[in-house]
């Protein structure tokens, strides 16, 4: 069987494959490895030596304390230097160097991303962000006037104005189902879903993990539902992959988008789209396709002359996830949720809207202060500690938005411990 350890060492001997691997970055992370060989997930979730030598794989400023890598997260250097490789290669000559020679790598992310997401290499479109990726799916679904769409209040907001324009040019209809931060179970949003299904709904789009508040949806439960009532199943994945363990036959859904700029760390910009094999032929593209591409997953990438350097250095990100371990990385996550939620649960005042069950929530989280508006303590927070936070106005978990990441330092959730502590304090 394939160890973590193995992996490691084989990436660190391919130099003629990847060069940039000796930068050391996955040479300390090899060796880190070792340290923690045998621990599990949990116990590695608090030892700071270990995630030391992963925080040093990234450049990032340290005179701020970023705890928004929900939008947007920095890249470890190895990918930061895959990306500027390619570029500078790209420049040489770019009809040839990037078009002929760089473009085609395109294939290898593509079996590697599959790979990891557990589906086929020929269901799996390479994109900008998820935004791109939903926006393939529901514009690209054949609709009539009155045909109804499924979805709710908290989904993201470029979504369902996507949603929005076909009411009004098509004549369809939206239904939105309402929900508290946090449910009481997973239950609760199955039969939510459920029970607002009607004769006329044709699809379900709903986030895997929402944006606002953090709370994990049963998504394999709900679309094995709509399944079974003749539904299609669009899920929003923005904040979910590489954020949390899971493979596509848990989700069993129809359409899945994500971005790549969050959490599994690639280039700004890089996202992917699943199609579920037997919808590719009816589902149109965005950007018009040749009609002899209408099976083809890739005709969802026609989107004319892009750079091949963004896509290509998803591979490095890729890598240095792996390298790392999804279970490794969730439990790390709320490791450090849990340590700024935990001291604030139960605080007068304050609110957590986010679950504590492992099953329900990660490393996305939102705190509220009754009374107070997010934003002006968003820019109290940047104005006086250079914290970055998201303040969050949806009135179901109107609070900050918590997003740190693997490079987060317990010192950097400590300061906005004590920084929102005094916020409260002086509220109180």
């Amino acid at each position: 069987m394939r160890t973590r350890r193995s992996f490691l060492r084989s990436l660190a001997g391919a130099t003629a494959s990847v060069p940039l691997l000796k930068n050391g970055g996955l040479r300390r992370l090899e060796a880190a490895d070792i340290g923690v060989a045998g621990r599990s997930s949990q116990e590695v979730a608090s030892d700071e030596d270990y995630w030391f030598e992963v925080q040093q794989a990234f450049t990032v400023d340290r005179s701020l304390i970023n705890l928004n890598n929900g939008g947007v997260s920095p890249s470890p250097r190895i990918v930061q230097d895959a990306m500027k490789r390619d570029l500078d290669y790209s420049n040489e000559a770019p009809v040839r160097t990037m078009w002929q020679d760089l473009e085609p790598h395109i294939e290898g992310v593509r079996r590697r991303l599959a790979a990891d997401f557990g589906c086929d290499v020929e269901e799996m479109a390479i994109t900008r962000n998820a935004s791109e990726s939903l926006e393939i799916a529901q514009l690209g679904i054949d609709l009539e006037p009155g045909d109804e769409i499924l979805t709710t209040d908290q989904d993201y907001g470029r979504m369902l104005t996507t949603w929005d324009q076909r009411v009004r040019r098509e004549g369809i209809v939206v239904n939105k189902v309402s929900f508290r931060n946090p449910p009481t179970s997973h239950e609760e949003l199955v039969d939510l879903f459920a029970g607002a299904i009607t004769p006329r709904t044709r699809v379900l789009h709903f986030c895997h993990i929402t944006n606002l508040a953090g709370l994990i949806f049963p998504v394999g439960e709900i679309c094995r539902m709509a399944r079974a009532r003749g539904i299609d199943t669009i899920v929003d994945g923005a904040h979910a992959y590489a954020h949390f363990p899971f493979k596509r036959d848990d989700l069993d859904c129809d359409y899945y988008g994500t971005s790549l700029h969050k959490w599994l760390l690639a280039p700004h910009g890089t996202g992917f789209l699943y199609v579920r094999r037997e919808k590719i032929k009816d589902l149109w593209p965005m950007m018009p396709a040749p009609e002899q591409m209408s099976e083809d997953i890739r005709k969802f990438e026609e989107i004319g002359t892009h750079p091949a350097a963004n896509h290509n250095a998803i591979a490095e990100a890729l890598t240095f996830h792996l390298a790392i371990g999804v279970e490794r990385k969730a439990a790390r996550l709320r490791f450090l949720r849990d340590r700024w939620m935990r001291y604030f649960d139960g605080m007068p005042g304050v609110k957590i809207h986010t679950s504590f069950d492992p099953a329900m929530s990660c490393g996305l989280a939102n705190i509220g202060l009754e009374g107070v508006e997010p934003g002006s303590i968003a820019t109290h927070l940047w104005n006086t500690g250079r914290i970055i936070v998201t303040p969050i106005g949806h009135e179901a978990c109107t609070g900050l938005r918590v997003t740190p990441n693997v490079y987060t330092t317990l010192d950097e959730i400590d300061t906005f411990i004590e920084a929102f502590e005094k916020v409260v304090e002086k509220n109180g």
